[in-house]
């Protein structure tokens, strides 16, 4: 129980941003001066009562009355919860020419994806690095659905505006469109229990990274896509911004699961037991795919000399040659490991690497993390200490994702 509490003291403070480094410490000053954006839920928050925080300009909940931090983490790995992910930067890709537009700034395989198909990726730049991560599902409908993160926003839709303005000047057919939907998160093993009889697709015939047009609760036009940021089985949700509290409000009414609402705190522990990377802390424009142990992400047809992709001479190299550090994941006792604790070898003498996400598990009731150490010691097994209020800690790399993933395939 002292290992739970400690949990929900440190996810805490890492919303506050005492966990936070670079980009997301920078993008925290910047808005910190500005009003906070607000999702269309932000009054459903409220009434339903949601602790509102700031976070990368928005007011988020970060968790609800009925629940502690813990308490949400576990419901979702047992039951289902939902999220507000409004904030996300959602893009409608379209024109003749889009599939080879976003391979010239991605490092997926758009053109590999089947219809309705749809591929973790990541923008980079001209030096490899990571410019922010990204979901890309090629519709049936005609164009590219993009979500990308809220952080980022700004960024990447300037970015996104540019690009595609000098590829119509070469006489290519591209257009952007932003997409000003909600967007909730539906979390959990009893998922499809909750959304099935609301829905006039057939999940069992979604498996996971495949997307669809629905209709949800009579609410027509809303794009659903099995995927998630927990590793349990779940669908994102777009819905038009006028009916969102409504379709959330009849998912909580549901009688056929225990629903519940959860906010940024489980999210967070959630995605760090699955193993999976928060821009900002763990990836950044300093730190190419290779790197953050996501080669897997640039897809095989793209790995050819002539290569399109900002960055690709580089990101090609590392494929060939090992890199001087690699993502791992930590497994400690003791004080938790929080973003920036230096790791030092097993003999405490010499720093070989950086935490940059980590937390006590709400699962596993133990210390987990993740961060980049030397390649030569990545290998699971390796002894390794931290460095923690001058005192060292004993931990271990250890295979991710931290708790097995229970994504939906279908059979």
């Amino acid at each position: 129980m002292d290992m739970l509490r400690k949990s929900a003291t440190y996810v805490a403070r890492c919303l506050r941003g005492h966990a936070l480094k670079g980009p997301c410490i920078r993008r925290l000053r910047r808005y910190s001066s500005q009003p906070l954006q607000k999702t269309i839920l932000y009054n459903f928050h409220v009434a339903h009562g949601g602790k509102m925080v700031p976070f990368a300009g928005w007011s988020m909940s970060v968790q609800y009355k009925d629940l502690s931090l813990i308490e949400s983490h576990l419901h979702t790995r047992q039951h289902v919860s939902i999220f507000d992910v409004s904030h996300m930067l959602q893009t409608q890709i379209a024109g003749k020419d889009r599939v080879a537009f976003m391979e010239s700034l991605i490092v997926g395989d758009v053109q590999g994806l089947k219809q309705n198909q749809g591929t973790l990726s990541l923008f980079t730049n001209d030096k490899g690095g990571i410019m922010d991560d990204l979901i890309v599902s090629s519709t049936s409908d005609g164009y590219l659905y993009v979500v990308s993160n809220a952080g980022c926003a700004d960024k990447i839709s300037v970015y996104l505006e540019t690009e595609a303005e000098q590829y119509r000047m070469k006489g290519h057919d591209v257009q952007l469109e932003n997409v000003c939907n909600g967007l909730i998160a539906v979390q959990g093993p009893e998922m499809s229990k909750v959304l099935q009889p609301a829905v006039n697709i057939d999940l069992t015939k979604l498996p996971f990274m495949t997307t669809s047009l629905a209709t949800v609760f009579n609410v027509k036009d809303c794009r659903v896509s099995r995927c998630g940021y927990t590793g349990e089985d779940g669908v994102e949700i777009s819905i038009p911004a006028e009916e969102t509290a409504n379709v959330v409000e009849k998912l909580l009414q549901s009688t056929d699961a225990n629903v519940k609402l959860a906010g940024l705190g489980a999210r967070d522990t959630l995605r760090l037991e699955a193993g999976l990377c928060l821009y900002g802390n763990d990836i950044d424009e300093t730190t190419t795919p290779i790197e953050a142990t996501l080669a897997w992400t640039v897809g095989k047809r793209r790995r050819h000399p002539d290569a399109t992709f900002p960055g690709a001479n580089i990101i090609l190299e590392q494929l060939k040659h090992k890199t001087a550090k690699k993502r791992v994941g930590f497994m400690s006792k003791g004080a938790p490991a929080r973003a920036g604790t230096t790791v030092l070898d097993s003999s405490g003498e010499r720093a070989v690497g950086k935490i940059t996400s980590g937390c006590p598990s709400p699962s596993l009731n133990c210390n987990i993390a993740m961060g980049y150490i030397e390649t030569p010691l990545m290998k699971r097994g390796t002894k390794v200490q931290f460095e923690i209020r001058k005192k060292l800690v004993d931990a271990e790399v250890v295979k991710m994702p931290f708790v097995p993933c229970n994504y939906y395939f279908a059979k």
